[in-house]
């Protein structure tokens, strides 16, 4: 009897009832509530599901987030230790690998027309960059450096794969987890962040606006885009060649028309894998001893001010071109400034139609939309440049 007793005993030492901290299950209980955002409420479920997953796995197996190591026994001996499944799925997010992949995938998924049609769309995008300056000085006033503050600051373009690839370029891995939950989550809440703001500052008038059918983009137009940015942009700002090159390159699987399975499986298959890769590394990022910190609290709150000032720029901006084309831009459409793509854009839908269902900003809204994802990545490139990283 006295076997089994110990038996029994060093089984329930070895359960994670007996190991956690109250701090781990306040992290299980926050990733069951965005389980719950994500199956329940439809929150952006692509993203949130594999977050929230890797969030429940480390704050009940730490180790799955271990660094390989090496083990001397008590004859002298070395022995090599891998890490944690979940550790060789962040190295990819800290070489940045990952993020330049996601952008392919986003751009070969996403029709560039409306921006073609529309380039006063740019001015929306770049608004929409307000949160991100804004976030960055009061960063600083908070005590962050420089570079730290520039790579909290990008949470403001509702961009997790740059605000990742900025951190990994400006050397602040410790805090690559807290700035890609918080860029991540407030990518999800976009219908639960962006809605109160926008109402704020129109009118219903301006809601209802109903804007003009886009002209049609030839298809020569459509490949001369992604080719034409990326000369210009990465002549500009070489460093940002991995996220605009990417881009660029999966819309351009897209429009030529020569390189269907490549456009398919940038689109789909490898898409999805590196979704499911990135997102679980991401939430794994999130034990309780590195994310209940003071310092984390400062970052998740600067991402959220962050942004609401970049859907206030593009809301702001959307109006003062309302006035001056005398009705027929729905302020609406800026907020889509923002680089949640699609997710913006079928928040501007989502407000207008409330005001009137027969009203169809999704199109017009996908040209800010698209012009944010460039303008995020133009602002990381920028601070790569001031910061000297090539």
């Amino acid at each position: 009897m006295g076997s089994i007793g110990e038996t029994l005993s060093n089984l329930l030492q070895q359960t994670a009832f007996l190991n956690l901290a109250w701090g781990n299950y306040v992290m299980i209980v926050v990733a069951c509530v965005f389980l719950y955002l994500a199956i329940a409420k439809g929150f952006e479920p692509l993203l949130l599901v594999p977050i929230a997953f890797g969030m429940l796995l480390v704050n009940i197996y730490p180790d799955i987030m271990a660094a390989p190591y090496v083990e001397i026994t008590a004859a002298g001996e070395e022995i090599e230790r891998a890490g944690g499944l979940l550790y060789y799925f962040y190295l990819l997010d800290e070489w940045a690998l990952l993020p330049s992949l996601i952008f392919m995938g986003v751009g070969a998924m996403t029709d560039f027309g409306p921006l073609i049609a529309n380039p006063i769309s740019f001015l929306l995008g770049a608004a929409a960059q307000l949160g991100i300056y804004v976030a960055y000085l009061l960063a600083i006033v908070l005590g962050f450096d420089g570079a730290a503050a520039a790579a909290i600051s990008i949470i403001g373009g509702a961009d997790g794969p740059t605000s990742i690839f900025l951190a990994s370029k400006l050397g602040q891995v410790a805090l690559m987890g807290p700035i890609a939950v918080a860029a991540y989550s407030y990518m999800s809440l976009v219908p639960l962040i962006q809605p109160p703001i926008m109402k704020l500052f129109t009118t219903k008038q301006e809601r209802r606006i109903k804007m003009g059918q886009l002209r049609p983009v030839s298809k020569l137009e459509k490949i001369l885009f992604p080719i034409v940015i990326t000369i210009v942009v990465c002549m500009l700002l070489p460093s940002t060649a991995p996220l605009i090159g990417m881009l660029m390159l999966g819309n351009l699987f897209r429009e030529c028309g020569v390189v269907r399975q490549l456009q398919e499986t940038a689109s789909n298959a490898m898409m999805y894998i590196v979704v499911i890769l990135l997102g679980t590394s991401v939430g794994a990022t999130t034990s309780a001893e590195a994310f209940l910190k003071v310092e984390t609290l400062k970052i998740v709150a600067l991402g959220l001010i962050a942004f609401a000032f970049g859907t206030f720029g593009g809301v702001i901006l959307g109006k003062l071109m309302c006035k001056l084309t005398k009705g027929k831009i729905n302020p609406l459409i800026g907020s889509a400034g923002v680089s949640a793509v699609p997710m913006a854009a079928r928040v501007s839908q989502k407000v207008g139609s409330d005001e009137d269902p027969t009203n169809f900003l999704l199109m017009h809204a996908m040209g800010p939309n698209v012009a944010g994802v460039i303008g995020t990545a133009v602002a990381a490139g920028t601070f790569m440049a001031i910061y000297g990283v090539k």
